[in-house]
């Protein structure tokens, strides 16, 4: 009996048998889910792309270049040392690493006669800017050290001379300001011509807050006796107050003061006479050192995103150091930028645009006399090519260096269609010439040029950057160029690339700006088999007013090796096709761009043994605004759809983005600062956008959003997640935390690259 109790407990006790496994009928198995890569993809694929993301990410990309001082040998031969900087993305270390390279140039005076480098390599930590002196015998360094996340970012302004450092100011303990601005919207870091003193550009020093409960810090004596420590007065109750920024790219910077270091004394001063409703920048000295000479931006009523953006009205101004006058030199009703001092120090070339039209747009190049005060057009708007002829100069920043020697030409690089090529054009006359004409297509772009020996960059899409070096031949031979190459990157040759000129179908063309044509450029991979239809990816540039040139872009580059064709789409408002073009776009955005990539994938389809059950889309920005319309005005043409912080609801965008002008302008209507949409207005800004569509969408979405971004802010994006996901429609959502616009952090750009390829992959079955 006691035996049968045990073994009834045993068997209670013991653990019960596994379940026979359920068979579940073909309907009812359960499926894959569309959002998430399959395995057997992820494994088969990975290894390829991540092997040539790495070998292609490694080509460095050339930031700028200098030239030294001449030098004459003991034998009579001159050279000059170029001095070159570059980056390149570490992926092991997952941050952009920058790097110097240096080259000596022999030459005769008018030509190169030898070149080559001059050691090897050397990274370089912390410079945030540097210019040599005008003398070449000095340099000013700006450098940044310690850690920005723990808060002990310090920056330092030193002065070098040959092999040794003269100078080391410690910036940040001087508190005469705020940080010192390193970027190209208002940054500068001027040599006067004496070499005695360096302007630069900071963050107006903010008063100290505290709350309003803050206890005083106390020292106590040896006697025992305290007494209150001394320390700037602080405003009690300030510490939330909200300070304006230029938006996108630049949210630490709000008002910039203009700063000037004596190097003998190392004291530093803040400029005084500049007025109050204007933000400084982009600054310089002016002939014989009697002032300083800048850009000056309205902030008031309030500050808009800066970045890309060309129409924010400003002027040029003067003030005088020894009575702190300010002079205005220029038309404060229009935006300009790039002033540049001629070699002789009596003239001024500049950029202007028309304010608060389009962000990007064909300029005019003004000429300010500074001894007889009248100011004159070079070169004027181009409303459209004429004939293969000029179309505009397209660029948003002039080089430092651009002036010839004799003070008559001055060089720039321009958007000419899909290229990008060297121009010198005469200013007494205004002639325009072509440095580039019979040089091979591709990007051409100017880095500085000074006595005439300019350098250059030059890329395709297929070939890499290298840099080059030539002397600007006299006025009326500028055909005769000889380009000496420094520095050169092996080209990929199984990438074929060409540019197709496409016009749009008669119900297409825009009534006011009839006849525009637009292009694309169509890269290629090698067949691998006779017969073998590839698949293709199409790219939309964002903007709108910007332009795809044919230069080396590393993501179309990796997916054509993969085995992609990439056709990046310059729809009419690109930039580089003359002013009509860019016109023609504002109040049809979300219909004639729409229309024009769509034709031109028809075309490419119809001309190439493509997959036409294969193609899908990559865009982002006002890319990713065209990959959503194209997906749900098209939706039975593409197999995959890839975008990035792409504009969804133009109407809620209005509200949050640092660029509501831009919301304005694109959607057909005029902005003012103190403009509030009316209903029609606000119901024709949703009606331009994609979430319209947003019912007839089936593609599969890779959606990636920057959650810092401030011009298209990440809830556009949400708004679209959520209405496909209620629909049902497969969506995979990436979110970067720290990431901006751009989404160009080493870790970011090759995390979203990765999904991308493995998303179109695996919705492409290819």
């Amino acid at each position: 009996m006691e035996r049968q109790v045990r073994a009834r407990r045993a068997s209670a006790l013991a653990p019960a048998p596994a379940p026979a496994p359920a068979r579940l009928s073909p309907a009812r198995q359960p499926r894959p889910d569309p959002c998430v890569p399959p395995a057997q993809v992820q494994m088969s694929e990975l290894d390829e792309a991540t092997a040539l993301y790495r070998a292609l990410s490694r080509h460095p990309a050339l930031v700028t270049a200098g030239l030294g001082p001449e030098v004459t040998t003991q034998y009579g031969g001159k050279y000059r040392t170029v001095h070159s900087e570059w980056t390149q993305r570490d992926l092991d270390r997952m941050e952009s690493i920058r790097f110097c390279r240096q080259y000596l140039v022999f030459h005769d005076g008018g030509s190169v006669v030898f070149s080559g480098p001059a050691g090897n390599s050397i990274e370089t930590k912390g410079e945030l800017l540097s210019r040599d002196s005008p003398s070449g015998a000095l340099k000013a360094v700006l450098r940044k050290t310690g850690s920005s996340k723990a808060g002990e970012e310090k920056q330092f302004l030193e002065v070098w001379e040959k092999n040794c450092k003269l100078k080391s100011i410690n910036l940040t303990a001087l508190e005469k300001h705020g940080i010192v601005y390193e970027d190209d919207c208002f940054g500068c870091l001027s040599w006067s011509h004496s070499e005695s003193h360096i302007l630069y550009v900071a963050e107006k020093k903010r008063p100290k807050t505290e709350s309003f409960f803050q206890t005083k810090a106390v020292e106590v004596s040896d006697e025992e006796t305290a007494k209150p420590k001394k320390q700037d007065q602080a405003v009690k109750g300030d510490q939330y107050i909200f300070h304006e920024d230029w938006g996108e790219n630049l949210v630490s910077k709000s008002i910039p003061v203009l700063c000037i270091l004596d190097i003998e004394s190392g004291n530093i001063s803040v400029l005084e006479g500049v007025p109050e409703n204007v933000s400084p920048g982009q600054a310089f000295w002016s002939p014989g050192d009697t002032g300083v000479v800048f850009v000056g931006w309205w902030h008031e009523p309030f500050r808009l995103g800066m970045r890309f953006c060309t129409n924010r009205r400003s002027a040029l101004f003067y003030v005088d150091l020894t009575g702190g006058k300010c002079e205005l030199l220029s038309d404060d009703s229009m935006a300009v930028c790039s002033p540049r001092l001629s070699p002789d120090q009596c003239r001024i070339i500049y950029l202007r645009y028309t304010n608060l039209s389009p962000h990007q747009q064909c300029s005019q190049l003004c000429l300010y006399d500074w001894y007889t005060k009248v100011t004159s057009i070079v070169v004027d708007v181009v409303p459209r090519q004429l004939e293969g002829s000029f179309c505009g100069i397209f660029c948003s920043l002039l080089p430092l260096g651009c002036w010839s020697a004799d003070s008559q030409r001055v060089v720039f690089d321009s958007g000419l269609r899909s290229r990008q090529d060297l121009f010198a054009v005469n200013i007494q006359t205004g002639s325009m010439t072509s440095l580039t004409t019979g040089l091979p297509l591709g990007s051409w772009k100017l880095l500085t040029i000074d006595q005439d020996l300019m350098l250059v960059q030059f890329s395709t899409p297929n070939q890499p950057p290298s840099l080059k070096v030539g002397f600007l031949p006299p006025s009326g031979k500028e055909q005769e160029i000889h380009w000496v190459t420094l520095e050169d990157a092996e080209s990929i040759p199984e990438i074929t690339w060409a540019i197709r000129v496409l016009k749009p179908p008669p119900e297409q063309e825009n009534p006011k700006y009839p006849g525009l044509d637009f292009e694309a450029i169509l890269l290629q991979p090698p067949r691998k088999a006779e017969k073998s239809q590839v698949p293709l990816v199409v790219m939309p540039h964002g903007g709108p007013h910007s332009s795809f040139v044919a230069s080396w872009m590393l993501f179309p580059a990796v997916l054509c090796k993969m085995g992609f064709a990439v056709l990046l789409v310059n729809y009419r408002g690109s930039t580089g096709f003359g002013q009509d073009s860019i016109y023609s776009l504002p109040g049809n955005v979300g219909d004639q761009d729409v229309k024009d990539v769509q034709f031109a994938v028809e075309q490419v389809l119809q001309e190439e043994e493509f997959d036409r059950n294969r193609v899908a889309l990559m865009g982002g920005s006002h890319g990713g605004f065209l990959s959503c319309h194209l997906i749900g005005q098209y939706p039975d043409s593409y197999r995959a759809c890839v975008v990035r912080n792409p504009v969804i609801n133009v109407a809620s965008m209005f509200c949050s983005t640092d660029i509501p002008d831009w919301c304005m302008v694109e959607a057909g209507f005029l902005y003012t600062s103190d403009c509030l949409p009316d209903p029609t207005t606000w119901a024709e800004m949703l009606n331009k956008s994609p979430i319209k569509y947003a019912s007839q969408v089936k593609t599969p979405l890779l959606l990636m959003l920057g959650q810092e971004d401030k011009r298209v802010p990440y809830k556009q994006g949400m708004e679209y997640y959520r209405a496909l996901v209620a629909r049902k429609v497969p969506v995979r959502f990436l979110l970067y935390p720290r990431s901006n616009h751009s989404l160009s952090e080493v870790e970011v750009e090759s995390d979203s690259f990765m999904n991308a390829v493995l998303w179109m992959r695996t919705h492409l079955e290819c």
